[in-house]
């Protein structure tokens, strides 16, 4: 069997960035047994109430659903429980220190397969206000206004 090459998408977390100013990003593996594996592999994973955190020099996800696999038998995982994730050290240092931080947190923003291994990207963040919110919606808003009016103008509508 041909090994498999690039990368494919399994779930993203797309509210992250509404609710979140999204600083640094980083890529790391997940220790996983075999039938969350083959769970993935059938597309299935919720990572909207996912975090991250590190625990004695060791980074952990928290709250990320992976659903039982249906073919699965008494060897089957807990939808919920804590992985493992594996960075290197000083990816660790780096977020461990920026996480003592007052108001930063780590949230999973996409999980994926790359070169046939499950890699989660996690990313250093911090709370955005509701002001910031609707900030950022009336800006969306108005960019989308915006490229009607030039849209319709290249056609002549206007």
């Amino acid at each position: 069997m041909p090994k498999e090459q690039g990368r494919k998408l399994i779930a993203q977390n797309r509210k992250a960035r509404y609710d979140y100013h999204v600083e640094d990003v980083f890529e790391a593996g997940l220790v996983l047994v075999g039938t969350e594996v083959k769970s993935l592999r059938a597309g299935r994973a919720t990572l909207g109430d996912g975090f991250a955190e590190i625990h004695e020099g060791e980074a952990f996800l928290h709250g990320v659903h992976i659903p039982e696999y249906t073919q699965g038998t008494w060897t089957n995982h807990e939808p919920r429980r804590v992985r493992k994730l594996l960075l290197n050290r000083a990816e660790i240092n780096k977020i461990d220190a920026k996480v003592k931080e007052r108001g930063f947190t780590l949230i999973p923003l996409s999980m994926y397969f790359k070169d046939g291994r499950a890699k989660v990207e996690i990313a250093l963040a911090r709370g955005k206000k509701t002001y910031d919110k609707r900030h950022a919606l009336a800006s969306r808003q108005a960019d989308r206004e915006k490229q009607q009016a030039v849209g319709r103008r290249a056609k002549g509508m206007e």
